[in-house]
């Protein structure tokens, strides 16, 4: 609106509205600021607008204001001044509803009609209501107006994927929660034992903890809803520029219900309590004997490596085998039992695991002797150590599972951006995907582009919205001869002999959300709402570029898009020049025509694909730092588990010292066992990861063309990560062993 980029705009949208002025007065209150007026039937270039509006761009009555049409400017008169809104950035202008179709080119159309019911009987108002939408039939929408709802299958797909990573959280915090209530049983086992010597039942030792559980669940919980705020705003913040700079969306502060308030203390309160569960009642059950009696490993080793072996392996099985059956339903179900799976059959491969490991370990501390000590150390309590694992190994299998998701995706994009938007001129609209709120131009825009010298082909895209079965859909025309000569299509199902089909008769090209949404196969029918009742069109191939690949979108003929559905103005142009012309030489000659099209932005392909690649690289950015909060959660579970075990060989640790050894020497002990229990979940993190990949790569192939590719980056990110969390994790634990005195750890109990 004020030609300068460089400043930061006061309104971000603005709405064309086109009334009759006499039906919308008696709908709605205009509260027009004297000595102004409101339209008339009889106006033409005359505008209604809020004060909001005049006072960013300095507009007062009788004022012109200049708003982009598919024609090009067009100068309207300020007759009318409504009070400032409540909420500035999105404004309204008014215009007479013949206006408004003269600048849309939408001629003798409407999109939306105001009903006012006189009557207050319910009954009377239901009946009516009733009338109303059996005459219009299911192909209008009665009610509120969604605007954009084309993109809720896209919101949709982003939640699950949002939900999936809550889950794998809520999963690994569970595990971490219940290795810390061992760790408070296994320190207070004399305590419970003593307890239980003077009477105490045991319903009253499982109530004791699991009320300890229920305490550190609200404060946990309270907290959580804090850290989640700020996490979510400190992201709002991040990604507005992005958004505003695509979508033309501006994001408020993140919306707490409180229903997520209650949800999501149900769930930490029920979390935590849960994962106590199972530590409390085997605490209840501990003897005055049985608290002066040591564990005894081997025992714990054949139970453990018994049934839950077999049946871990049964499930890793089943996963392997629903890698082959390419339902996703069923491969997906594959990723929950090849945790479970690895899970299961983690105490019985500890011990070979450990060994391994443990050679490599003492070949690091050679002659040293910490690493034998420190198998052994690890070997003793299979089921804590597995437990600490599965925290590990779900951290890190997310790192490499993203790894291999990111590896794929990167590739597709770069293919795919150059193949949809590798064309030498782009014209773009404020808003990409979401096209129904944008301007379009007529097909003046680009024949004056086409009549500069140097220009070769030009391909555009129109926009218009239908429903097929109750699902919205975008549908955007295309000229079948000159769009792949400018972009293209990347066809998962067909080839390019589609575009022929598209030229002689109603037939469309759908995108995977669309058949994600609507269960149809390429041969079949589908019944198009458009304004002259539905049309019958064929689907003759399954392809997507990559502006709408996550937007229900059919592409059809701009042909029929103007005969049926009426539309007929360009929404995204892409031009290239002909051989051996450079930019320098039109570039001039080309903006200045775009300046009477001031609703695109006028781009080189080139500089849009540096655009969206770094926008990808910030996306993925984003998700790893993301992904950090999942993976720190395992540095927690390890120094638990380390502070136990040092705490359970208090005496051997004094014995060790009283012998002979070292600060250095015990320190380095449980650095070396921190490693080997680090080792452990990383190795099991890389296998779980890469079936994890494979699994969201085989997703994201139903919306794009994309193929597994080997994680190298993650699986060496995930090895680093481990380690890492390994040598941090043993910080404290090897400190407080160094620390102990000979005396009072031999005389520990």
């Amino acid at each position: 609106m004020d030609a300068d980029p460089a400043r930061q705009d006061r309104i971000t949208a603005l709405s064309l509205i086109g009334v009759e002025p006499e039906a919308a007065q008696s709908l709605q209150a205009y509260l027009i600021q004297e000595p102004g007026r409101f339209l008339q039937t009889d106006d033409t270039n005359a505008t209604v607008i809020s004060q909001t509006l005049a006072d960013a761009y300095g507009v007062k009555l009788g004022d012109t204001l200049k708003v982009p049409s598919v024609n090009g400017i067009e100068t309207l008169t300020v007759v009318g001044i409504l009070p400032p809104r409540t909420v500035p950035g999105n404004e309204e202008v008014l215009v007479t509803l013949a206006q408004a179709q003269t600048m849309t080119g939408q001629a003798g159309q409407i999109n939306t009609i105001e009903v006012a019911l006189t009557s207050l009987d319910e009954t009377l108002r239901g009946e009516t209501i009733t009338a109303i939408e059996s005459a219009l039939g299911s192909d209008y929408q009665i009610g509120a107006v969604q605007s954009g709802s084309e993109m809720f299958a896209s919101l949709k797909l982003a939640q699950a994927a949002f939900n999936m990573f809550g889950v794998l959280a809520l999963f690994m915090g569970g595990f971490i929660i219940f290795n810390t209530f061992r760790t408070v049983v296994a320190e207070r086992r004399r305590d419970i034992g003593m307890l239980r010597a003077l009477g105490a039942k045991g319903s009253t030792i499982t109530g004791m903890i699991l009320m300890e559980g229920l305490l550190q669940g609200l404060i946990g919980s309270g907290v959580g809803l804090l850290l989640g705020y700020l996490f979510g705003a400190g992201i709002v913040v991040l990604i507005q520029q992005p958004i505003n700079q695509f979508i033309r969306l501006t994001m408020g502060k993140p919306v707490v219900s409180p229903t997520l308030v209650v949800a999501s203390v149900l769930l930490g309160v029920g979390i935590t309590v849960l994962s106590g569960l199972i530590p409390a009642r085997n605490a209840s059950r501990i003897t005055p004997m049985d608290a002066l009696r040591p564990s005894v490993a081997e025992v714990e080793y054949k139970r453990r490596a018994g049934a839950g072996f077999i049946a871990g392996l049964v499930m890793i099985g089943i996963a392997i085998l629903a890698l082959a059956t390419g339902n996703m339903g069923f491969i997906s179900l594959g990723g929950l039992l090849f945790l479970l799976g690895l899970i299961l059959v983690a105490p019985a491969l500890l011990r070979p695991i450990a060994f391994v490991f443990g050679r490599l370990t003492a070949w690091l501390y050679a002659r040293q002797g910490t690493g034998d000590l420190a198998q052994g150390n690890l070997t003793r309590q299979p089921s804590r150590v597995t437990i600490t694992a599965s925290a590990t190994m779900i951290g890190l299998a997310i790192v490499v599972a993203l790894g291999g998701m990111s590896t794929s995706l990167s590739g597709m994009m770069g293919s795919l951006l150059h193949k949809s938007l590798g064309s030498d001129y782009l014209f773009i609209p404020p808003s990409v995907s979401v096209w129904n709120s944008d301007m379009g131009s007529g097909s003046d825009f680009t024949n004056r582009l086409q009549a500069i010298k140097g220009v070769g082909d030009i391909s555009s895209l129109r926009f218009s919205g239908s429903m097929v079965n109750g699902q919205a859909v975008s549908l955007l025309g295309i000229n079948p001869e000159t769009y792949p000569k400018v972009s293209g299509l990347d066809f998962k199902q067909g080839d390019e002999s589609a575009y022929t089909a598209l030229a002689n008769g109603r037939a469309m090209i759908v995108n995977g959300a669309f058949l994600m949404t609507i269960p149809v196969k390429v041969g079949d029918t589908v019944e198009l709402a458009t304004p002259n009742g539905p049309q019958t069109y064929t689907i003759v191939a399954i392809a997507s570029d990559l502006l709408n690949a996550k937007v229900v979108t059919g592409f059809i003929s701009q042909a029929n898009l103007a005969a049926d559905f009426g539309r007929t103005d360009d929404v995204f142009i892409q031009l290239n020049l002909k051989p051996g012309v450079q930019l320098a030489d039109v570039d001039a000659q080309i903006k200045a025509v775009a300046v009477d099209y001031p609703q695109f932005t006028v781009i080189a392909g080139k500089g849009y694909i540096d655009q969206m690649l770094q926008l990808l690289k910030a996306v993925f950015a984003g998700m790893y730092f993301m992904l950090a909060f999942l993976a720190f959660p395992s540095l927690i579970a390890m120094v638990n588990t380390l502070t136990i075990s040092v705490l359970e060989r208090t005496r051997e640790i004094g014995m060790i010292r009283a012998v002979g050894g070292t600060r250095k020497q015990v320190r380095r002990m449980v650095v070396a066992e921190a490693l080997l229990l680090a080792s452990v979940g990383t190795a099991f993190g890389i296998l779980s990861g890469m079936y994890l990949g494979y699994v969201i790569v085989k997703a994201l192939g139903a919306l794009f063309p994309m193929t597994y590719s080997f994680p190298l980056s993650g699986i060496l990110a995930g090895i680093a990560i481990g380690l890492i969390f390994g040598a941090l994790a043993a910080v404290i634990p090897a400190r407080q062993a160094a620390r102990l005195q000979v005396v009072e750890a031999l005389r520990y109990e």
